[in-house]
């Protein structure tokens, strides 16, 4: 089953160039198709980082998101130093 599906010029000068590269460093011709298959499989078998890959990034934060995090926070007055935080994680 054949099916079309569009590619900006970009894209399709990319996968154009990948597969003149594994002609050049192989010696074995893959067509574009060939081509389009093992890279949906690869994506397919690493799901996790392409699905990630669509997310919008958290960091850096936005200063309005700095100034969020800070909104709530109180201070108890005390000061807190390393060996206190040592004694809360390790006991």
């Amino acid at each position: 089953m054949a099916s079309t599906v569009k590619v900006d010029e970009d894209a399709k000068s990319r996968l154009e160039e990948l597969q003149a590269e594994i002609r050049l460093r192989t010696g074995k011709r893959v067509t574009q198709q060939e081509l389009l298959s093992r890279l949906i499989s690869d994506a397919y078998d690493s799901r996790d980082e392409v699905i990630d890959s669509f997310r919008s990034s958290t960091l850096p934060l936005s200063e309005e998101e700095k100034e969020r995090m800070g909104q709530g926070r109180v201070s108890s007055g005390v000061e807190t130093d390393e060996e206190d935080i040592d004694d809360i994680l390790y006991g």
